[in-house]
């Protein structure tokens, strides 16, 4: 059973979540820059990967947890709506951290396919905030009637992928154009701020969902 709802509804949560700049959509954007968006789909393919196995484990974590302990599945949602408040509070603060210098830009230096994959593998599954936006977005999300394992939480699944790819993707191929904007600090400041105010309201809609 599918609850195209849920679905319907999902579909634009994750495509903000996606688009909103971190690690991994940094990286799709640097690589855009310096080594162009076809070798840059080596390392969007190791993400792809990555985010399939933390998007799987924290699901079946959380539907395993919302099936056996209900109020703590409530406790948890809340503490992953704050923790979601306090990293937009930190973008806001971040000023023009994710600032891109001028020798990230000009660098010569191209890795192989399979270490640009590795790359993009490891920054997904070694990233804690991954690992916490799943799992306090994914429950509300969910279907678990007939276990975490069924064709709704397949098709939740393939819409990360399918959100994080298209996302990395824009990333990747706009690196170009925003090659002097990313260099000013004041720029990159705006951003933040934009993606913070995002992250926060995405947070409050967790908490009192």
């Amino acid at each position: 059973m599918i609850d195209f709802t849920k679905l319907i509804l999902f579909v634009p949560t994750m495509l903000l979540i996606s688009a909103t700049p971190g690690m991994c959509m940094t990286l799709a954007m640097t690589l855009g820059m310096t080594v162009g968006l076809k070798r840059t789909a080596w390392m969007m393919t190791g993400e792809v990967l990555g985010v399939a196995l933390v998007s799987t484990l924290s699901g079946i974590g959380v539907a395993s947890l919302m099936l056996r302990y209900p109020t703590a599945f409530t406790a948890f949602k809340l503490i992953g709506g704050l923790y979601m408040l306090w990293l937009g509070l930190q973008l806001w603060r971040s000023r023009g951290a994710m600032a891109i210098s001028s020798e990230e830009l000009d660098s010569s230096a191209f890795p192989a396919g399979r270490i640009l994959a590795l790359q993009g593998f490891v920054t997904a599954i070694a990233n804690p905030k991954g690992w916490a936006f799943f799992m306090a977005l994914l429950p509300p999300f969910m279907l678990t009637a007939n276990g975490p394992i069924n064709a709704h939480n397949g098709a939740v699944l393939l819409i990360i992928l399918l959100s994080e790819l298209f996302c990395m993707t824009l990333y990747a191929t706009g690196g170009k154009a925003l090659r002097q904007l990313l260099k000013q600090r004041s720029n990159v400041a705006v951003l933040n701020r934009v993606a913070g105010t995002l992250m926060i309201g995405v947070g409050v809609w967790l908490a009192a969902s």
